[in-house]
């Protein structure tokens, strides 16, 4: 996944206060997402040290951490360890180089991932063979922001074009809204975040 040199360089500093507040809201936004997950799995995609995922832990009979970083998977395999959790697991794996065809999940989540990836359309693609028929991917990312000029990340996306590029991808029932305005939050700029969920 795009970034991870960085990413191993932070992560034993990643869980600042910022952070953390920014999870908390993104965790909320998926909550308010989920139906009837009681016995479902779940994948943290792109986890980075499970701020999200941890927090959503006790909406899914299993949530699997998964990210490129072998350091943030590291702070995750601490966590579980400290609080002596049962149902959570990790994988350090990257999906733009490999596949893996025996990964199944009915829910698949992603909080601030989407903007690091360069291939957007091959990584939707690799989740949708991932889902259960029915499954559910869940987005939270940056409304598109024009005032962010980067080489490394994307600058946001437009939730249209966004649902334009899942729906030609196969998913389905898509629905998207901004629910989170926050200053200095996206390199540096102010800038708002969006939820989208669709369906396989």
């Amino acid at each position: 996944m795009g970034n991870t040199d960085k990413f191993e360089m932070i992560a034993a500093n990643y869980d600042t206060p910022e952070r953390i507040e920014i999870a908390r809201v993104s965790s909320e936004a998926i909550r308010g997402c989920l139906v009837d997950t009681a016995g479902k799995n779940a994948i943290d995609f792109g986890c980075g040290t499970g701020l999200v995922g941890m927090s959503l832990l006790n909406e899914f009979h299993s949530v699997l951490f998964l990210d490129t970083s072998p350091n943030m998977i590291a702070q995750i395999k601490q966590k579980i360890a400290d609080f002596k959790l049962q149902n959570a697991d990790t994988l350090c794996f990257d999906f733009e180089k490999e596949d893996l065809t025996e990964l199944r999940a009915d829910y698949i989540f992603m909080a601030q991932v989407l903007l690091h990836i360069p291939d957007v359309e091959f990584v939707l693609k690799r989740l949708f063979n991932v889902l259960n028929e029915g499954g559910h991917l869940l987005i939270v990312d940056f409304d598109k922001n024009d005032k962010v000029a980067s080489d490394i990340v994307h600058n946001g996306f437009d939730q249209a074009e966004l649902a334009d590029r899942l729906a030609a991808v196969g998913y389905r029932g898509i629905q998207s809204k901004t629910f989170y305005h926050g200053r200095n939050i996206f390199m540096g700029q102010d800038a708002s975040m969006f939820v989208l969920d669709c369906q396989k």
